[in-house]
């Protein structure tokens, strides 16, 4: 595949792409911008790229599917987590509506500063990359959809608290990813599991 569009047909052809406004997010949202000159021209391809820190940018088809599973939609506030790339918050950022926002958080400030450049290529008025704390104590704001781009031993936590009642956080754990629905506030949780990927590990500290 030698285009962003080529990509994107791709991934409707074998179904990993199923949901217009998705579609239509990756279609603007070119990947070739947020992967490392080294590997500019492997862009296009159907495989996780590395990048600094020994974090990477994830297979389009994984991307696709996790998306795809958190059905984000125009008025959602939504928190990023570690996305390593910045793609998936372009990608968010495309499909909420200026007035709604999506924060991503980074604990590495090279990281920081790299997705902050990557985003001005867009010009987004909704999305933020901000430098993180250790742990997950210092989100003050509470979400409808949370991404988690990265692998965890367990559910954080921290996270489910700042997830609003019967909304969304995608999350890989162990092999698995994990669709989550909040049910209540102590909290019961709705979970969907699906068996068969490789993240890298979630950095907390």
């Amino acid at each position: 595949m030698n285009s962003n569009s080529q990509l994107v047909q791709y991934l409707v052809n074998t179904e990993a792409l199923k949901t217009d406004i998705i579609i239509n997010a990756f279609n603007k949202i070119d990947r070739k911008k947020f992967v490392q000159d080294d590997f500019a021209n492997e862009p296009y391809q159907d495989i996780p790229l590395p990048i600094w820190y020994w974090q990477t940018i994830s297979q389009p088809t994984t991307v696709a599917f996790m998306l795809e599973l958190l059905s984000p939609e125009n008025w959602d506030k939504i928190l990023d987590i570690w996305t390593g790339s910045w793609w998936t918050t372009a990608l968010l950022a495309n499909i909420v509506w200026d007035k709604w926002l999506v924060k991503w958080y980074e604990l590495i400030p090279e990281l920081v500063e790299f997705g902050r450049d990557n985003l001005k290529k867009y010009n987004f008025k909704n999305a933020s990359i901000n430098q993180s704390e250790e742990n997950f104590s210092f989100i003050k704001w509470d979400f409808d959809k949370i991404l988690v781009s990265a692998w965890s031993y367990d559910i954080p936590k921290e996270l489910i608290k700042k997830l609003k009642i019967w909304w969304t956080m995608v999350i890989p754990v162990d092999s698995y990813i994990y669709k989550i629905t909040k049910i209540n506030e102590k909290p019961d949780l709705d979970i969907d599991k699906y068996y068969g990927f490789a993240f890298v590990p979630l950095i907390t500290n």
